[in-house]
C-alpha cells in the first residue's frame, strides 16, 4: 500500500490519531505536511517522521482562522507543488448544558473548529485534489451517530461532518475524487488530559470507558491511521460517501 510521490496534508497532527496517521504516511512514502497549534508537539511528532520517512513540512496554525486556513494550503503547495489526500482531523470536545449562559459560546467555538475549519480547507484544496484525483479523509466520531450528555455542541459538529462528507463525496465523484469518513470511538489519546483530568481521574475515566465497548477494549491511534491508509489507497477505490465506524462496539449499548 505505497504512497509513494504522494501528498498528504494532515490536520491535528500534533498528537493521537492526527500524528498516527502522518507517521504511517511517511511509512508508506508519503510527503506529509503536519498541521497543529502546538509547535513543540508538532517539532516531536515531525521527529518521528523523519526517523521513517521524509522530512515533513510543518505547519503552525490556528484552523478557526481563515488567514491560518489559507496559509496552510499555500505552505503546501509552495513545498510539494500538489496535494494527493487531504485528512480532515483537527477538533475539539467541549461539554456543557444547552441551558449554560455560555451555551452560544461555546457552540460556536466547537462548531467552528470541527465543522467550519473542514468545509472551508475543503473548499480551498478541493481544486487540486481533482487535479490529482485524489481523495478526502474526515475524522468523525460516533457522537455524529450518537448523542452524549452535555455534548449537543460536539455531536451537533460530528452529525454535520457526517453529511457534509457525504454531499461533497456525490459532489465530487464525477471528478474522480472519493470522500469518506471515519467514526472512532473511545481512542487512547492525550484527549483526556486535554480535558483536564489526569491521574486517577483520568484512568477511572478510561476503565469506565473500556467497559461500555462490547470488545472491553479501546483502540489505538494506529488502528484509525491504518483505516485511513486503506481507505486513501487504491484498494479502496470503489468506496465513497461512506462512514466507517471503529469503536470495539462502543455503540452497541449492550453493557
Amino acid at each position: 500500500m505505497s504512497f509513494k510521490n504522494k501528498v498528504v496534508l494532515v490536520t491535528g497532527a500534533s498528537s493521537g490519531i492526527g500524528a498516527a496517521i502522518a507517521l504511517k504516511f511517511a511509512e508508506e512514502g508519503a510527503n506529509v505536511a503536519i498541521v497543529g497549534r502546538n509547535e513543540d508537539k508538532l517539532k516531536n511528532v515531525a521527529e518521528n517522521i523523519a526517523k521513517v520517512g521524509n522530512k515533513p513540512l510543518v505547519i503552525v496554525a490556528d484552523m478557526t482562522k481563515d488567514n491560518d486556513v489559507q496559509r496552510i494550503v499555500n505552505d503546501t503547495l509552495q513545498q510539494f507543488g500538489k496535494i494527493d489526500v487531504l485528512v480532515n482531523n483537527a477538533g475539539v470536545v467541549k461539554y456543557i448544558d444547552i441551558t449554560d449562559e455560555n451555551a452560544m459560546k461555546e457552540y460556536d467555538s466547537v462548531i467552528t473548529t470541527n465543522l467550519r475549519s473542514v468545509v472551508y480547507l475543503t473548499h480551498l484544496t478541493s481544486k487540486y485534489i481533482i487535479e490529482t484525483r485524489g481523495n478526502i479523509i474526515n475524522i468523525s466520531s460516533v457522537a455524529g451517530q450518537s448523542v452524549w450528555k452535555n455534548a449537543f455542541a460536539y455531536c451537533t459538529s460530528k452529525a454535520g461532518l457526517d453529511h457534509f462528507s457525504r454531499a461533497i463525496a456525490l459532489d465530487l465523484a464525477p471528478k474522480g475524487v472519493r470522500v469518506n469518513t471515519i467514526s472512532p470511538g473511545p481512542v487512547k489519546s492525550d484527549i483526556i488530559e486535554n480535558m483536564g483530568l489526569k491521574g486517577e481521574a483520568a484512568t477511572a475515566l478510561l476503565d469506565g470507558v473500556i467497559q461500555k465497548t462490547a470488545l472491553k477494549r479501546i483502540s489505538d491511534s494506529v488502528e484509525i491511521a491504518q483505516l485511513t491508509l486503506f481507505l486513501a489507497s487504491d484498494r479502496a477505490v470503489g468506496i465513497t460517501g461512506s462512514t466507517y465506524v471503529t469503536d470495539n462496539g462502543f455503540m452497541l449499548g449492550g453493557n
